[in-house]
């Protein structure tokens, strides 16, 4: 920067500071004069009194040239915000003429767990907006309405709501609740307008309704399905964005037992999701769930539809509208998936058949169980017959082991041509496991995600929907909780006593001397008490009335139809015949000669 530039920018900066100066100083001056005058005028004016009825009168004249302002405005800009209510059979929803969307919605066949009226949502920031293609983009959430409602009294209901924007621009919004349905049909009519979309956005504020808000917002998801049939759900719980750019079918916000779904016929261009999680001491599952998306507008009717589904989380009533919305309740998820097709099409065959005569669901806990026992009956008794083969034939295993001590290659050999001889298969004992397995847990996710168990009570539970509770804690118990769970610690002492009774049962003695084998059965029932003391106590009662149907019937089993003289004897029967060897039993032979002509050639090597 040159000697010249540096100057002239030093005389800009000194010219700046006097105009300052200058401009301050006589704007002080002027208000020191004013307040004079106003003293010097109030003195020789001792007397003079304002006239109120004339200030009065000025104030009303300019109100009444606002109101004339006002009603030369377009309709659509001048109003008051009145709330109207729309009901049917199953909902009652409250609409606020400014914006024309809904404020609440109450399920009138449903309660919360403290016996109020069930709302979905209730209350400012909920919310259903379009953004219009006039203005630079008009938001009907900043409209005012004008409500015309149509319907018979137990018929469909229909709500019209038009506000009138001037120069030819109207937009119609207009609610359809069928008689006896959760399904609301809404649509946007342009006039005066054109647009191939329209963006909208549906903000709700999701309300407490269950025992224990954790769980609600543990179980709030956030449910999609594309257009080619692809779905996915995230969990709605954590501050999450997220964005879909493919055409989706419908989008869907879970709470636990409740749901709303928007869906489209035509498919949503662009879904836009936004989630802001509850404080710890909030009544609301989630402060805002907003969703975003583009509507597309059909061509010749300039209408944008959509239908609204605000219900319960029913597997029967979502799988009724054919949309695949009963996707919506978790069957099995994960690595654990698969188990939702044992759900689907045997479990909840089973019990929706007995859900239609008996209305006590603890009864229908009870008989799912026995005949979930009596299918697997069969493979339980095969399992108890391989244990009692293998506690016959633990004296002669024993002695193997003394026979070749560290040698643990020929002990394996041998005791596979000891079973083979007597005819023991060892994997005979784990077929109960193997098919138990999935449908324990299948049940894991049935009976907490089924909403009939919802408020209905057994003994000294009042609700099987969530955890039994015969007291609750001053404080908190980490890894456990805050309450005790009597169903959960009845599961957990029929599981020891189940582990203790099976332990006489087993004959692998080479198992019990495995410390983690040894001790897994007694350390899992108190692994799983802190996990299940917060489950439904429909799950909980399950699992413990199926332990004491599983030592009942062991018992039966081994005192009746098990005779380990009449074992033996066939075993030495066996013995005497000559024994195909099955493809298995050369392969496990295949490889202990394999390990053991390895072990040999490694200590050739160290030599």
């Amino acid at each position: 920067m040159d000697r010249n530039t540096v100057i002239g920018f030093s005389l800009l900066a000194v010219l700046l500071v006097v105009y300052v100066t200058y401009n301050q100083h006589s704007q002080t001056k002027y208000l020191e004069q004013k307040r004079a005058d106003s003293v010097a005028y109030a003195k020789a004016h001792p007397h003079t009194i304002i006239d109120s009825s004339k200030v009065v009168k000025l104030d009303t004249a300019a109100s009444h040239a606002a109101d004339s302002l006002r009603k030369l405005m377009p309709p659509a800009y001048n109003g008051t915000a009145q709330t109207i209510t729309v009901e049917n059979k199953k909902l009652a929803i409250a609409f606020t003429t400014k914006g024309a969307y809904p404020v609440s919605a109450q399920l009138k066949d449903y309660k919360t767990y403290s016996q109020k009226p069930l709302y979905l949502f209730n209350g400012t920031g909920n919310s259903l907006s379009a953004i219009l293609p006039v203005d630079n983009g008009r938001s009907t959430a900043d409209l005012y309405f004008t409500p015309v409602i149509k319907g018979e009294p137990n018929g469909n209901k229909t709500v019209d709501f038009t506000a009138d924007m001037g120069a030819g621009k109207k937009v119609d919004i207009i609610y359809t609740l069928p008689a006896d349905d959760y399904m609301v049909q809404c649509s946007v009519h342009l006039t005066g307008m054109s647009a191939s979309a329209l963006p909208m956005t549906l903000q709700l504020m999701a309300l407490h309704t269950e025992k224990d808000i954790k769980s609600e917002r543990m179980y709030s998801q956030e449910y999609y399905q594309y257009k080619n049939g692809d779905h996915d759900y995230f969990t709605a719980r954590n501050a999450d964005k997220k964005t879909l750019s493919e055409t989706t079918k419908w989008i869907g916000l879970r709470k636990q037992y409740f749901n709303s779904i928007l869906e489209s016929d035509d498919g949503f261009n662009r879904v836009d999701f936004i989630n802001n999680p509850a404080p710890a001491d909030s009544a609301n599952v989630t402060v805002l769930n907003k969703t975003s998306m583009e509507v597309p507008v059909k061509a010749g009717v300039n209408t944008a539809s959509l239908n609204w589904y605000i219900g319960p989380n029913d597997y029967r009533v979502l799988r009724s509208y054919k949309m695949d919305f009963e996707d919506m309740v978790p069957m099995g998820v994960g690595i654990t998936a698969f188990v939702k097709y044992i759900n689907k099409y045997l479990l909840l065959n089973i019990f929706f058949f007995l859900t239609s005569f008996i209305g006590n669901y603890a009864l229908i806990i009870i008989l799912l169980t026995v005949f979930i026992r009596l299918i697997l009956s069969f493979f339980t008794y095969k399992s108890y017959l391989s244990a009692a083969k293998m506690r016959v034939l633990k004296p002669e295993i024993d002695e193997l082991k003394a026979k070749y001590g560290d040698d643990q290659q020929k002990f394996g050999t041998e005791q596979m041509k000891l079973w083979r001889s007597a005819g023991v298969n060892p994997l005979g004992g784990c077929l109960p496991t193997l098919f138990q397995m999935p449908i324990l847990l299948a049940l894991y996710y049935l009976f907490p995600s089924m909403i009939e168990f919802r408020q209905k009570s057994f003994l000294w539970a009042p609700d099987l929907s969530t955890y039994d509770s015969i007291a609750n804690l001053p404080f908190n118990i980490p890894f456990y909780g805050d309450h005790v769970s009597l169903f959960t610690l009845l599961m957990t002492a029929s599981s020891l006593f189940l582990a203790l009774y099976n332990r006489n049962m087993t004959g692998g003695a080479d198992m019990n001397n495995n410390p983690a084998m040894k001790y897994m059965p007694y350390v899992m029932p108190f692994m799983f008490l802190g996990i299940f003391n917060k489950m439904a106590a429909a799950l909980t009662f399950y699992y413990f009335f199926s332990n004491t149907l599983s030592i009942l019937q062991q018992f039966i089993i081994q005192k009746y139809f098990i005779d380990e003289k009449a074992i033996h004897a066939q075993m030495q029967e066996n013995r005497s015949k000559p024994v195909a060897q099955s493809k298995w039993s050369q392969k496990m032979e295949e490889i202990q000669k394999a390990n053991a002509e390895r072990m040999k050639q490694q200590q050739t090597r160290r030599k």
